[in-house]
């Protein structure tokens, strides 16, 4: 349908219109494209929509006449209403239709209906269609001697008379109407065309009427399209009369659309405007910022702007339509229909239940946002960066303290989630074992931390370099926190009080978001970590994120967090990457780690790291997953002793296409050599030489974590400096990428990125930098060729910022 309408995009903004003739051709072509109905509907839909289609019917529910709490609820929505306002569906020249802008909606109402959806359209968009078409005949209808005898110059400066409302309406309706009737032809949607005025709201019967129409064009699976019979409605009166569920008028398509919402009991009414939403003063004033949930009550904290130049409701009208229709238990979104990096999918986000626009809703959260969280977290955090290292210290030792106090507590909360998780079956168990924690775990976690603690006095406002620029004028580059994190964990609770150690330790304001199946044993982690931070005054720099957010709308708040941090499943941080648009992800792809077997290895070393590197913890990103194989040691004593070895810690073996070659009678082979399994399975293959080992390694690793099993140091040496990999081990387990093991303490991830913080990830890795120059009054002009100063340049001594 985009392409359809090419040649209507590539006009000039020259205010002219599309002859009879060539609309008629137009509506031929998009007729006989239509009559191919033997194509599937998938085959005239973007490939994310086509998806969307082929799935079965949407199984929804309609429950009448209460709105949606919660964004999640409107997935369920059956009946929904889409208004668009005067600037979506214009020009920006306030001269004709904004076609691609309606093709993209057309194609979201349409994929919506085939999922089983009743929807309705509420549109304005005839006064500027007909105001566009009565300027052309106005034009054509000055005599062409008028026009040679003023001349081309006079012409182009040649007034038009203002057009009034109800004749542009008249003369552009129908148009509108055909162009949404070929539009939806191509998804094999049928629509139909109603004008109402007031009195079909007001007049019992004209009423009932009305009611009945729709209700049989949705049962017959009909798309109808309202508006406003603009030929014979009076001029627009003051928005006074939004009192009440029983009185409102129809003045402008935004009571239009509340009315119709809740006269047919619609689900959800979806009002497209031309900006994002709501926000607490006029959009693109100073510290104006978009609401994410409004409720009612909360109209006295808004201060409204001018309204839409080609619409004659404005955002105050949309706000009061909104809360009528709520009142009338319609849930309302208010969101951008004219942003075209969105518009293409901002009707199915919304009903995806996404974070998109202002939603409506008649229950209030008992706690903040997560909005509001992660300001409290940036304004505690601040405080946080500006405490002594010593300070800091004593809260990460206090919750390592906790940790070992409150045990009990910890292990009763932790037994509730693993009891929950087992009988729901939704875990496997390696997860399960991630979601456990004990005794000896929570005594290891107070060691870290209290290592972490002691590594605090050289962090926040380390001198990294001194330099004396000039006479009386130092620079000096000093270690400063990144702002606010975001860390994103799985079944990981123990992950928790390790992340808050090193956000505390690094002055960072961080913002947790744990799976919902450890919900109670990282609430009371959580609380303890806020006990700890109570006693410097910054218990808020530390946030649990417990509502409902999806993951996704999170990674869209890029103007209040500074870096994200996946820990989970490498299925997690593509999801996450792929999410974040404009804030910094730091994670690792995959944990594909490899051993590697040297024909000059020593039989016992091989033994002991091929099983602790695979059986110690199979679920962790740092387990082996690939053992690599000399060719000459198949069908040796150190080949039987290792296929034993695995065969007794029960480690399902899949065999490599070279490996299975070797062998009349092999385990499967492997469906593919880039696998990370997370359990007791492991693929073997084979290699002839050291420098194969590598060259596989570069082609199928994820850079995470790789061992040389050897006792030959020149052949060690050589892997070690070849392999680029974020950890490369000589005869040890892979087991020990660890930040803890790495005498860091803790960790908040292993990055396998290639630039800043790489592998283990601890406390430097929450550290950036900025640069402090001191001088005297030096200005840029005293160093030019005719100043008196030059540059010196000059390292000097790094000061001990915080002494002993």
């Amino acid at each position: 349908m985009t392409f359809m309408l090419a040649s209507w995009l590539s006009l000039s903004s020259t205010p002219t219109l599309p002859s009879q003739g060539h609309i008629a051709m137009m509506l031929q072509r998009l007729a006989l494209c239509s009559s191919l109905r033997s194509r599937s509907l998938q085959a005239n839909v973007c490939p994310r929509f086509a998806r969307a289609v082929s799935q079965t019917k949407f199984p929804v529910t309609h429950s009448p006449g209460k709105s949606a709490a919660h964004r999640s609820e409107l997935r369920q929505a059956k009946r929904i209403v889409v208004k668009l306002g005067s600037a979506v569906v214009t020009r920006g020249d306030e001269c004709g239709l904004a076609l691609g802008r309606l093709a993209s909606i057309v194609e979201q109402v349409a994929v919506l209906q085939n999922q089983g959806r009743e929807m309705m359209i509420v549109t304005s968009g005839a006064v500027a269609f007909g105001r566009q078409r009565l300027r052309h005949e106005i034009l054509l209808s000055q005599s062409v001697r008028q026009a040679l005898h003023s001349g081309q110059n006079q012409l182009k400066e040649m007034s038009l008379p203002v057009l009034e409302a109800r004749a542009c309406a008249a003369a552009g309706q129908s148009g509108l109407m055909a162009l949404y009737e070929a539009m939806f032809t191509q998804y094999s949607t049928c629509t139909a065309q109603i004008l109402v005025t007031n009195l079909d709201f007001h007049d019992e019967q004209k009423r009932r009427n009305l009611n009945s129409t729709l209700h049989e064009l949705l049962r017959m699976n009909i798309v109808p399209i309202i508006n406003t019979n603009d030929a014979v409605v009076p001029p627009p009166v003051p928005n006074s009369d939004l009192q009440g569920v029983n009185v409102i008028h129809i003045k402008d398509n935004d009571s239009l659309a509340a009315r119709l919402a809740v006269e047919m009991k619609a689900d959800l009414l979806i009002a497209l405007s031309d900006v994002e939403g709501l926000y607490d003063s006029p959009p693109g004033t100073d510290d104006a910022k978009l609401i994410d949930i409004f409720y009612p009550g909360d109209q006295q904290s808004i201060r409204y702007g001018s309204k839409s130049k080609v619409g004659i409701g404005g955002m105050e009208a949309k706000v009061k339509s909104a809360l009528w229709a709520l009142q009338g238990g319609t849930s309302v979104v208010i969101a951008n229909g004219t942003d075209p990096k969105v518009t293409g999918h901002v009707i199915t986000d919304i009903v995806e239940g996404k974070k998109v626009g202002t939603f409506f809703s008649e229950v209030k959260p008992a706690g903040p946002t997560v909005e509001q969280q992660t300001e409290m977290a940036r304004q505690a955090g601040r405080t946080l960066a500006t405490l002594h290292p010593d300070e800091r210290g004593e809260i990460i030792c206090r919750l390592a303290d906790l940790l070992t106090e409150k045990k009990d507590e910890i292990l009763s909360a932790n037994k509730r989630d693993m009891e929950t998780a087992a009988s729901a079956g939704r875990l496997s168990q390696p997860l399960l074992a991630r979601l456990s924690l004990s005794t000896s775990k929570l005594n290891s976690l107070a060691i870290g931390l209290r290592q972490i603690a002691v590594s605090s006095r050289d962090s926040v406002g380390q001198v990294l370099r001194r330099t004396r620029v000039a006479n009386n004028l130092e620079l000096e580059q000093i270690t400063v926190p990144i702002g606010v994190l975001l860390v994103i964990f799985e079944s990981r609770p123990d992950c928790l009080p390790q992340v808050s150690a090193l956000a505390i330790a690094s002055g960072n304001a961080l913002l947790l978001k744990g799976g919902k199946e450890a919900a109670n044993t990282n609430r009371i982690l959580h609380q303890l970590t806020q006990d700890a931070l109570s006693i410097h005054g910054v218990k808020d720099a530390i946030q649990l994120v417990s509502t409902r957010e999806e993951v996704e709308d999170l990674c869209r708040l890029d103007k209040m967090i500074d870096l994200i941090i996946p820990r989970g499943s490498s299925q997690l941080v593509r999801d996450i990457q792929r999410a974040a648009k404009g804030i910094p992800v730091l994670g690792h792809s995959e944990g594909i780690c490899h051993v590697y077997i040297d024909s000059e290895a020593c039989i016992e070393k091989a033994i002991d790291i091929i099983k602790d590197s695979k059986c110690d913890y199979p679920a962790a990103c740092n387990a082996m997953e690939t053992l690599l194989l000399h060719r000459d040691l198949l069908r040796t004593p150190l080949f039987d002793q290792i296929i034993d070895m695995l065969r007794v810690e029960q480690v399902k073996i899949h065999a490599g296409p070279r490996f299975a070659s070797y062998l009349t009678f092999s385990p499967s082979e492997v469906k593919s050599l880039r696998t990370e399994y997370g359990d007791l399975e492991c693929c073997i293959e084979v290699v002839d030489s050291m420098q194969d080992a590598v060259d596989h390694i570069h082609k199928y690793g994820s850079s995470h974590t790789d061992v040389i099993v050897t006792d030959n140091e020149k052949t060690a040496e050589q892997f070690m400096q070849q392999v680029d990999s974020a950890c490369v081990f000589w005869n040890a387990s892979s087991r020990f990428a660890d930040g803890y093991r790495f005498g860091l303490g803790a960790e908040v991830g292993i990055s396998t990125a290639r630039i800043h913080a790489r592998g283990p990830v601890g406390l430097e890795g929450l550290l950036t930098t900025k640069w402090v120059l001191r001088g005297e009054g030096h200005t840029v002009a005293e160093f030019s060729e005719a100043g008196s100063m030059k540059y010196l340049h000059e390292n000097i001594p790094v000061p001990q910022r915080f002494p002993s």
